[in-house]
């Protein structure tokens, strides 16, 4: 068994839990995910089955679009719902007025500061390892790209936002950068993704339906990462991790390679133009007898 799952993952779990869901209902351990969502996150969860683990660093997994709730007054200490409270403030009665000045500040490529409840380590140890013991600790700033954070609605203290950014991005660091900006704190009250790159939450299943008729088969999913389309002699070397030459110029770094059978086997780094070294192969043994 082997595909891509697009789970719409529930509120109030791990991204871990439903990984482990899914191991239980598809009854494989050989399961990943691409984009954590913390428990407070719901939305887009983008799963790969079987051998497709491999493959999911090749997938087109930008932008992240997310809808999300801001209150404004507060600031908690994991920049979100989840997190004691650590501040509070006075909001301004403008308040719309200072988000729509202050957002472009935070739009483009900005540097983030990865909160201290956050699963980045240091030490070898994550960062909320340290602040659950009260410990504040050093760490380097990111660069992200946002490109649109955009006011959709606003009720007394409360900003209904929609954020498009490029991975990596911790958008309750946003909420909470925001608030500083204004003056009167913010945190991340709540947080739906509703689209990873052209996984989009219209397509997801339910975690708790979620079976074998919701995989997408790779050649599928990774489009539109061009194809080769290999003879069975070509099918044969790259099964044995030999490079084969393309019959066309491949103006991109990665090709998917496809097999006599019509499914994906390998994604290829192309050298040269039109040489296609194999970086990832599933062996023909572990492929479905068809990929509709």
């Amino acid at each position: 068994m082997l595909g891509i799952l697009v789970v719409d993952k529930p509120l109030g779990i791990t991204s871990h839990d439903v990984v482990n869901t899914i191991r239980r209902k598809f009854q494989t351990r050989r399961v990943g995910h691409a984009g954590t969502l913390d428990p407070l996150a719901t939305g887009t969860l983008v799963m790969a089955i079987g051998p497709a683990t491999r493959f999911l660093q090749y997938l087109p997994l930008e932008p992240k679009i997310y809808e999300c709730e801001v209150f404004f007054g507060e600031e908690r200490n994991t920049q979100d719902g989840e997190g004691e409270v650590t501040a509070t403030y006075e909001v301004p009665q403008n308040l719309e007025e200072l988000i729509l000045a202050n957002v472009p500040t935070l739009t483009g490529e900005i540097q983030q500061l990865p909160p201290m409840y956050s699963a980045v380590k240091r030490n070898g140890k994550p960062l909320y390892f340290y602040a659950r013991q009260g410990e504040e600790i050093e760490r380097d700033k990111r660069t992200v790209f946002i490109d649109s954070f955009e006011l959709l609605d606003l009720t007394e203290n409360r900003a209904h936002m929609r954020i498009v950014s490029s991975g990596g991005t911790y958008v309750r660091t946003l909420a909470h950068d925001l608030g500083q900006l204004i003056g009167c704190g913010a945190y991340l009250s709540a947080l739906a993704r509703t689209a990873v790159g052209k996984f989009e939450i219209e397509d997801a299943a339910p975690l708790e339906e979620a079976n074998e008729s919701d995989l997408i088969p790779l050649r599928e999913a990774l489009a539109p990462m061009p194809e080769v389309i290999l003879n069975a002699f070509q099918e044969k070397m790259v099964g044995d991790g030999q490079t084969v030459q393309a019959n066309r110029p491949m103006d991109c770094p990665f090709v998917q390679l496809i097999g006599t059978g019509g499914q994906t086997i390998s994604v290829a780094t192309v050298k040269g133009g039109t040489y296609c070294h194999p970086e990832c192969v599933i062996p023909s043994v572990q492929l479905p007898a068809d990929e509709d």
